[in-house]
């Protein structure tokens, strides 16, 4: 906290419908449909900036939000009400944090200050996707604008980048594919726009829809390059398909099709994007703050650097009533959204109508072990000497043996804002149980991709292997890798939101949101259909830059 918290003046009123705590995509498109819908809605964040774990920050706040420490709440004092303060606990959701500078000028303030790091990074928006849909109906497009990702590459097992096919043109022209190849995925394509547009006849059989998406594949004879390709760049599956039984999340036939609807009408829907997926300019960090400005119009009050650290309860019903914040005040609301940082405590939320596995998934300490095992590498150029923004996946097994998760690498130039004139960041992703295995695959990529330099003035010289040309692998001038946590809590009238997902895009994430939307408010639609008195010339504009 810049600030001490006790120094802000009360917040008025003190009653709300909502209070939503933490600015994060999620909390933030719930404070904006709650405040669409009527609602009063205050909407508290610990941080000094906007976006919480979705945020966009300058290279030295973003090592100082990965190395915080959540400190314990202090003890409250009831003084006398019909209510108890309970403290809330706090809770890590990042560890492993390394982070090199192997130019110590980049963290300079000045310079620092230059960079927009995505936190929840690399993640992008298909051009058809429902977050687009959400965007456009919610009139957040009016905060936020976007370019096009230019092209896909996917990493052979051979180390070679392939270019990823988006259109029946790009088939034809890429030669890295025989004839023989191309007409095969010409046909599998045609298939699929078939099932998805045409009658009966022209389906896929519930049978194949209902069996594993590798099985389908196989059957129409697609050799392995194009069967990774479309599983791993366009399907964006996670998890080695190969072996079905081993697998952990089988893409079953149904699924895949509708990945592949999703990537391919995606291309051509805006005439400045080139390709599938778009970027925000300045970073996905922009994305919540277009929330909050179309939920700040409709009168949701925004408070910054102000924690919550207390529940207020009932003494009679043991039901929540409010919040204590730590300016002292207390306020109140008929519900309470909280972001993933908090934890309610287990003796409040304890009852005999909740049994252990309830209870140990409402404290996200149930089902989901996975983790996300993020990295981040600054260079001063291209991976690719003609292309800046792009995204190079690495399907399983295609780096070692034992590699049994894909790999996403994404780089983001200087035209996005999200770096200074000649830099370029690269993020890198995968799904992980294990720490030491997530940054195992980490390294590996960035070691296929880049070169860390011996000493801060060394300039290597090795190649990656292209469809065209050896190249000169980029020095790497900073770099971050860290475990991010996956949570997702829920009790009665206390609700929290998840962690950024290990996804490539934001449907689930915003799919969860819009659930617990409806469980708070089951009889409202998440934004009705109106028009901004304030621009309604501008509500259904959607800006993608050339």
């Amino acid at each position: 906290m810049s600030e001490d918290a006790s120094s802000y003046p009360p917040i008025e009123p003190t009653k709300f419908d909502l209070i939503v705590v933490g600015t994060g995509l999620q909390e933030s498109v719930i404070a904006a449909a709650a405040s669409a819908n009527g609602k009063t809605v205050l909407h508290l964040d610990p941080n000094s900036s906007y976006g919480s774990h979705y945020a966009s920050l300058s290279l030295r706040d973003l090592s100082n939000f990965l190395n915080s420490h959540p400190a314990p709440h202090p003890s409250t004092s009831s003084n006398g009400h019909d209510f108890t303060p309970i403290p809330l606990a706090a809770r890590p959701l990042y560890s492993h944090v390394e982070i090199s500078s192997f130019v110590p000028e980049i963290l300079d303030d000045e310079h620092s200050r230059k960079f927009n790091i995505d936190l929840c990074g690399p993640r992008v928006l298909f051009c058809a996707d429902k977050t687009i849909d959400l965007i456009l109906k919610s009139g957040a497009n009016q905060y936020i604008d976007f370019k096009s990702v230019d092209s896909s590459f996917v990493c052979d097992a051979s180390g070679r980048l392939t270019s990823v096919p988006d259109s029946r043109a790009a088939i034809f022209k890429d030669k890295s594919l025989g004839l023989r190849e191309k007409n095969q995925l010409m046909r599998f394509f045609k298939l699929v726009q078939q099932h998805l547009g045409g009658g009966e006849n022209e389906r896929i059989s519930e049978q194949d829809l209902e069996s594993p998406f590798v099985e389908f594949l196989k059957k129409m004879r697609l050799p392995p390059k194009i069967k990774s390709i479309i599983l791993y760049a366009i399907a964006m599956a996670d998890y080695d398909q190969d072996n079905v039984e081993l697998c952990e999340d089988v893409l079953k036939t149904k699924d895949g099709i509708d990945r592949l609807a999703l990537y391919y009408s995606s291309v051509g829907r805006f005439p400045n994007a080139l390709g599938a997926f778009l970027y925000p300019i300045y970073g996905h960090g922009e994305l919540p703050q277009a929330f909050c400005r179309r939920a700040a119009v409709k009168g949701c009050i925004h408070v910054l650097r102000m924690p919550m650290i207390a529940l207020l309860m009932d003494k009679c019903t043991g039901h929540y009533k409010g919040v204590r914040l730590s300016s002292g005040q207390d306020l109140f609301s008929h519900q309470l959204i909280l972001d993933p940082s908090s934890v309610v405590p287990l003796p409040l939320i304890s009852s005999p109508k909740d049994s252990p596995r309830e209870n140990r998934q409402i404290l996200g300490l149930g089902d989901e072990k996975r983790k996300v095992a993020r990295g981040i590498c600054i260079t001063r150029s291209s991976l690719r000497p003609d292309t800046s923004n792009f995204l190079v996946v690495y399907p399983p097994r295609s780096l070692y043996p034992e590699q049994v998760t894909s790999i996403r690498a994404l780089q983001i130039g200087s035209d996005l804002a999200v770096c200074p004139s000649g830099m370029f960041v690269l993020y890198f992703c995968t799904l992980c149980h294990d720490a030491n295995q997530g940054i195992k695959s980490l390294n590996a990529a960035m070691d296929s991709l880049l070169t860390l330099p011996k000493s801060s003035h060394s300039e290597s010289s090795t190649t990656v292997h292209s469809e065209n040309s050896a190249e000169v692998k980029p020095t790497v001038l900073w770099k971050a890798l860290y475990i991010q946590e996956l949570t997702m809590d829920q009790f009665e009238s206390i609700n929290s939101t998840a962690m950024p997902d290990g996804n490539f895009n934001y449907n689930n994430i915003l799919d969860a949101a819009l659930k617990l939307f409806q469980k708070v408010y089951p009889d409202e639609e998440l934004f009705p259909e109106t028009v901004s008195p304030e621009n309604p010339e501008d509500d259904n504009e959607f800006s993608v830059e050339s």
